[in-house]
């Protein structure tokens, strides 16, 4: 069935020929080109027609990476110093925080494998242990994460950062994270599109509501559920 609404905007540096749509923005970002979920097999696939799409409308920053797609939005990937990194933790919080790398990896560390489309490990901190130091304040009821990749950030509302497959990750399948899937911490949401697994988390503020992000902004939902939203479910 073709979606015959109206196309929502597209990023000024990534405009080309045309427009990229929802259904291709989305069949994207589904796909992998933002790092979740898909192994060498299924991008070999997926290849087929996310190359077509990215050199008709000028996405050109689609890298592949060991068989995963990378998209961002900045004209290169940001890059960190174990030694100087810190992640702030602020807004509506008793006390607010800025953690070391060491540090982040000092706290209880969860361990899981999401499945869409290939098996993946993750590991990392869930947001209740990473919270608790800074104690949020009865007033906050959702995560803003900034990315170190400007301008691109995102929410979402506690309610869905405790969930149980919610995590803020800097390991991949027992190593830490390589630069092109967000070192040294990206969230993981698996139940959502890859547009809300914020990469290069530089700062978390805990807000009242969640507001537009990146690519809300531009047209798409908030609630990012695959197979729920942007017009499908």
């Amino acid at each position: 069935m073709t979606d015959t609404r109206p196309l929502p905007e597209s990023p000024r540096e990534n405009l080309g020929a045309r427009r990229l749509g929802r259904a291709g923005f989305l069949g994207i970002v589904g796909a992998g080109v933002a790092t979740l979920f898909y192994g060498k097999a299924i991008s070999r696939v997926t290849s087929r027609v996310t190359n077509p799409i990215s050199d008709a409308t000028g996405l050109t920053r689609i890298v592949p990476s060991s068989g995963w797609r990378i998209y961002t939005v900045a004209d290169s990937m940001p890059s960190f110093d174990p030694a100087t990194w810190r992640l702030q933790i602020g807004g509506l919080v008793e006390r607010p925080l800025e953690l070391t790398y060491d540090e982040l990896l000092a706290l209880p560390k969860a361990r899981q494998v999401s499945t869409f489309h290939c098996v993946t490990g993750w590991g990392g901190v869930r947001f209740h242990d990473l919270l608790a130091k800074a104690r949020p304040l009865p007033g906050a009821r959702a995560l803003h994460f900034v990315s170190a990749e400007k301008p691109y950030d995102d929410y979402i509302d506690l309610r869905q950062a405790r969930l149980r497959d919610v995590m803020l990750a800097y390991e991949l399948d027992g190593k830490p994270l390589p630069r092109e899937h967000g070192a040294p911490a990206r969230v993981v949401i698996p139940e959502m599109y890859g547009y809300k697994n914020v990469k290069w988390v530089e700062q978390i503020e805990l807000v009242a509501r969640p507001g537009s992000g990146y690519w809300e902004q531009r047209g798409y939902d908030v609630n990012a559920w695959v197979g729920r939203s942007n017009g499908y479910g």
